[in-house]
């Protein structure tokens, strides 16, 4: 296991890059994310450590950040002043765009990974989604529909103009940005939903997480119940992510400093549990380029770059 530590700065989201199997970017920020500022770290993992290229600070926390899926050097970061930062790696100077439409903390952004989009959907505490061309730097789209702040906004991988979110309202929403409006509402919780993320290999299944502890997988073909329930965790569930190898394995990452591994197909679903925080585990990313890589971050001010022994059991298994 490889860790990171940024002093005086606490983890809140981690995106390995699009690009090189090497690079990952972490928003964190001061003070828990209730005062002070935000920096984003640019970071490289080594043989055998991690390295520092580049930080950036901003003069409020920084909650969520996306890597460009069309330039290698440029990365999104989301504020807790309800702005979204362009940021360019080889420009040690500021910020390349700063856009500002948000009324309240931007808690989620995610670059469109659609063949000819290239589109930026932020989520908001101000109960909207909106949509950016970050080449002109305009907003063109604002949806509105959720009662409730939203916690997470991700763009289907698969389908052109189409995002989940998920809100403290208790519902995920698929929306169709081309006709500005939200294909369907799901009442997936009767709780705050902090997280959803869309699985890889079909359009239609997508899994929540939320403040209820329980982990839902979703088909939009049916949604009257969830396909499966995940039960485990003892806090509520602050992000959840689909790996990219493997079509019904996905991790969640809790308030209850933990990191699970599940695999819906079987029983018992949960695969592998990982204790290696002392605080709010807030950030999760499954590495593109290297199969069975995961990376954390959390409010403990370390990134941990890690490889469970249950998914390379898993690729053992399929062999």
């Amino acid at each position: 296991m490889k860790c990171f530590r940024f002093p005086a700065r606490h983890g809140y989201a981690v995106e390995v890059s699009p690009f090189f199997p090497n690079t990952l970017a972490c928003a964190t920020a001061q003070y828990y994310g209730i005062a002070g500022c935000g920096t984003v770290f640019v970071l490289e993992q080594r043989e055998s450590d991690v390295l520092l290229l580049r930080s950036f600070d901003w003069n409020d926390g920084l909650f969520d950040v996306t890597w460009s899926e069309s330039n290698e050097h440029v990365l999104v970061t989301g504020g807790g002043d309800g702005s979204l930062q362009i940021w360019d790696t080889a420009n040690p100077q500021g910020p390349l765009q700063v856009l500002k439409e948000h009324t309240q903390e931007v808690y989620s952004v995610d670059w469109s990974q659609t063949r000819g989009e290239n589109l930026v959907v932020s989520g908001s505490w101000d109960h909207t989604a909106r949509v950016w061309d970050p080449e002109s730097a305009q907003c063109v789209c604002t949806l509105q529909g959720h009662e409730g702040v939203l916690y997470s906004s991700i763009w289907a991988p698969h389908t052109p103009s189409c995002f989940a979110s998920a809100s403290g309202d208790g519902t995920l929403r698929v929306w169709d940005v081309k006709a500005g409006s939200c294909r369907m509402a799901i009442p997936a919780h009767k709780a705050e939903i902090l997280s959803c993320d869309w699985c890889k290999y079909d359009q239609n299944v997508l899994v929540t997480g939320a403040v209820d502890c329980s982990v839902c997988v979703w088909d939009l073909r049916s949604v009257r119940q969830p396909v499966a329930q995940m039960l485990g965790h003892t806090y509520a569930i602050r992000r959840v992510k689909f790996s990219p190898f493997y079509k019904t394995v996905l991790a969640s990452c809790s308030y209850d400093f933990t990191v699970r591994f599940w695999d819906y197909s079987r029983s018992p679903m949960r695969l592998d549990t990982m204790e290696h925080h002392s605080e709010f585990v807030c950030g999760l990313d499954f590495n593109l380029h290297i199969p069975n890589q995961v990376v954390d971050c959390s409010w403990d001010e370390t990134i941990k770059i890690y490889t469970p022994q249950c998914l390379p059991a898993l690729q053992e298994a399929a062999v």
